[in-house]
């Protein structure tokens, strides 16, 4: 399970990190023309929420990877996890069904990966 568990947080980070890479550099009316809810956000939320996902690419990969402090790795999934709960949440006041799957997905591996790293398969 551990290994899996790796390759579940592998491969979160490698997506939250590239979101979250766009959502801190690109100009506002880029974002909006890639992601249509960000409309509903200043430009300084978004970059909020991009260096978020940022941050919590390398909690979910680096405190395992180096073994210093190896606590943050489910502390960034519980993190991320509720960041996903939000992006659900506004997904669904906006009527967008397919950023609400994706954003359940995500919400859920995050909970497992969360789940397993301060449970049973934790450091």
């Amino acid at each position: 399970m551990s290994v899996f568990l790796w390759v579940v947080q592998t491969a979160l980070a490698a997506a939250f990190a590239l979101s979250g890479l766009v959502k801190a550099t690109e100009p506002r009316e880029r974002l909006v023309g890639r992601f249509p809810w960000a409309e509903d956000f200043s430009l300084p939320a978004l970059r909020f929420i991009g260096a978020m996902g940022l941050l919590g690419a390398v909690g979910l990969v680096a405190p395992g990877a180096s073994g210093v402090l190896p606590v943050l790795t489910p502390v960034a999934a519980t993190g991320l996890a509720v960041m996903m709960a939000l992006a659900g949440a506004t997904h669904v006041r906006r009527g967008e069904p397919s950023g609400v799957v994706v954003a359940a997905v995500l919400l859920l591996l995050a909970a497992l990966v969360a789940w397993g790293r301060f449970g049973p398969y934790g450091w």
